[in-house]
C-alpha cells in the first residue's frame, strides 16, 4: 500500500507517537509514516489486543522505537510523550459486545487512558492530537447520512467512551489551548485486522470462514448497512488532519468514511464473487448495541481536511483478501 503520498509535507524533520501502533489501524498508520521517513516514529501499546507481529518489519530500523507501555498509566504517558511533536492516539479497546460485557475495562482504557494521553501531550507541548473516535457516536439518530452535528443518544458503554473522548477533545483544546482533532471512524477494515478472538469485527470473521469454506455468521437479517472503509482512506485522514492548516483545530472532528454503505448481505454477495465460492451465510439474533444503518456524510473532512478517498468497497476487499491468503494457511 501507499505508493503514492497522500500529504506532500516533509515529515522527515518530525517525531511522532503512534498510541495502539500494534494494532489494526496504528500499524498502517506506521507503515506510512516510516515509508515516508519520518525523523522518529514512537509505538507505545501495551499489547493487549496489538501484537508485536505487526511492528517486525520495524524493529531494526533506527529510526523506530517501540515502548511496551499503557495508557491507563500516566508516567507511561509521559515518558512516551517526551521529545514527540505529534501524537497520533488510536490506542483504545474496540468491540460493543466487549463494552456491554465490561464497561469498566472499557471506560479505563477509552476514557481515562484518553485523558493521561492527553495531559501528558500537553505537557510535552505536543503540537497536534490526532485521535480516533467512532461512528457509533450517532446512536438512535435516524439522520441519514450522517453529519458531525447531528447526533442520537448511544446505544452501548464503548459509544459512550468513544462520545466521551469528544466531549475532552474539545474541552481540552479550549481550555490548554491545544491542538486536537478527532476522526469518527466508520468500519474500518484491511490488512491486520485480526480475525481471531470473540470480538473480531465482521469483514475478517466473513473472510476467515469463506476462505475455510465454512458459513459466515450474520447478527440479525444482514439488511443493516454499514459505510466499510479501506484502512488506507483512514491513514490519509489522518496525514491530512494532522497537518491540515487549520483555523480552528480545538476539538474539530470529522466522519472518516467513504460516503456509500452496502448491506452485510451484500457484503457477503462481494466476498463470494471475490473468493470464487457459493457458501452461504446463517443468520443468527440481533447484536444488543449495534446501529441499525450508518452512512456518513464526508463533506466536511472534504472540504476542511482535503480527504479525498480514493479505495472502494470492492478494492479494498481485494487488497485485504490478498493478504488473509498470505498471512494464513488456508
Amino acid at each position: 500500500m501507499y505508493e503514492t503520498s497522500f500529504h506532500h509535507i516533509d515529515i522527515s524533520g518530525k517525531t511522532f507517537l503512534v498510541t495502539g501502533g500494534a494494532g489494526f489501524i496504528g500499524s498502517n498508520l506506521v507503515e506510512y509514516l516510516l515509508k515516508y521517513r519520518a525523523k522518529k516514529v514512537i509505538v507505545m501499546d501495551n499489547l493487549a489486543t496489538g501484537f508485536e507481529e505487526n511492528l517486525k518489519p520495524y524493529l531494526s530500523l533506527p529510526n523506530f522505537e517501540f515502548f511496551k507501555g499503557d495508557i491507563c498509566e500516566i508516567n507511561d504517558c509521559h515518558k512516551a510523550c517526551a521529545g514527540v511533536d505529534h501524537v497520533f492516539h488510536d490506542a483504545a479497546l474496540g468491540s460493543v459486545p466487549r463494552s456491554i460485557k465490561n464497561p469498566i475495562a472499557t471506560h479505563n482504557v477509552n476514557a481515562t487512558g484518553f485523558i493521561n494521553v492527553l495531559i501528558a501531550a500537553r505537557d510535552a507541548k505536543v503540537k497536534r492530537v490526532v485521535y480516533a473516535s467512532s461512528s457509533s457516536v450517532y446512536g438512535d439518530s435516524k439522520v441519514m447520512p450522517k453529519v458531525e452535528d447531528k447526533i442520537g443518544k448511544q446505544l452501548s458503554p464503548y459509544a459512550v467512551s468513544k462520545m466521551t473522548n469528544e466531549l475532552y477533545g474539545e474541552i481540552f483544546a479550549k481550555t490548554y489551548q491545544m491542538e486536537i482533532v478527532g476522526l469518527r471512524y466508520f468500519n474500518i477494515f484491511g490488512p491486520r485486522q485480526n480475525p481471531q478472538g470473540e470480538y473480531a469485527a465482521a469483514i475478517p470473521l466473513f473472510i476467515n470462514a469463506l476462505l475455510k469454506g465454512e458459513s459466515p455468521m450474520i447478527n440479525g437479517d444482514g439488511e443493516q448497512t454499514r459505510d466499510f472503509t479501506f484502512v488506507e482512506n483512514a491513514v490519509q485522514a489522518n496525514i491530512k488532519a494532522m497537518f491540515a492548516d487549520l483555523k480552528n483545530a480545538q476539538g474539530d472532528v470529522f466522519n472518516i468514511a467513504v460516503g456509500e454503505r452496502v448491506s452485510l448481505n451484500q457484503l457477503i454477495d462481494i466476498l463470494r464473487k471475490l473468493i470464487g465460492t457459493e457458501v452461504k451465510q446463517t443468520h443468527r439474533a440481533d447484536r444488543p448495541g449495534d446501529v441499525r444503518d450508518s452512512l456518513a456524510d464526508i463533506s466536511k473532512a472534504k472540504t476542511i481536511l482535503g480527504y479525498d478517498p480514493k479505495v472502494k468497497i470492492e478494492d479494498g476487499l481485494s487488497n485485504t483478501l490478498e493478504w488473509f491468503k498470505k498471512q494464513y494457511s488456508y
